[in-house]
């Protein structure tokens, strides 16, 4: 159960890039809990994601001295429900019907987010260092966190500089 969660229902073993399959599953992932439950529940998800993503790959990586192994990849969907989250909350916030989920901001999500997970500047990189499942986790919420300033910065100068 616990290789399940950490490679999110297998997608971890997909080759080459496990990591991009990872980060790519999380999108229609976030655009259902998007749909059903709202900003709200993707925020919920995404705590809930984090923390069960967490514990299952301190289990699933205890006793193989394998520090982050390519397979797990549970800390992508994480990042990935954070950098989407500009883009639900602005949806949710504007009353869009919640089954849409436009192009622009998920792929610009997908692209930041993979650029700072792959890149791993500044903190990201220090996150990747720490040992254990905090340190695999933790690099992807930063880069997360980093890709939804870019989903927020591209969104305000779309909507105020390019549609005013």
């Amino acid at each position: 159960m616990m290789k399940f969660i950490a490679t999110f229902g297998y997608v971890g073993l997909l080759k080459p890039a496990p990591g991009t399959w990872g980060s790519a599953a999380a999108i229609p992932a976030a655009w259902l809990i998007h749909w059903g439950f709202g900003f709200p529940g993707l925020i919920v998800a995404t705590v809930v994601v984090y923390y069960v993503g967490w514990y299952a790959t301190a289990q699933y990586t205890k006793g193989t001295g394998i520090h982050d192994p390519s397979e797990v990849v549970i800390d992508e969907v994480a990042g990935m429900f954070i950098a989407l989250l500009p883009l639900s909350g602005g949806l949710w916030h504007a009353g869009v019907d919640p089954h849409i989920f436009p192009y622009p901001g998920w792929i610009g999500a997908f692209l930041a987010f993979r650029l700072f997970d792959i890149w791993k500047p500044g903190p990201v990189g220090w996150a990747d260092r720490k040992p254990g499942a905090h340190g695999v986790m933790l690099d992807d919420v930063i880069a997360g966190l980093i890709a939804a300033i870019c989903v927020s910065a591209a969104a305000a100068f779309s909507h105020l500089v390019l549609m005013s």
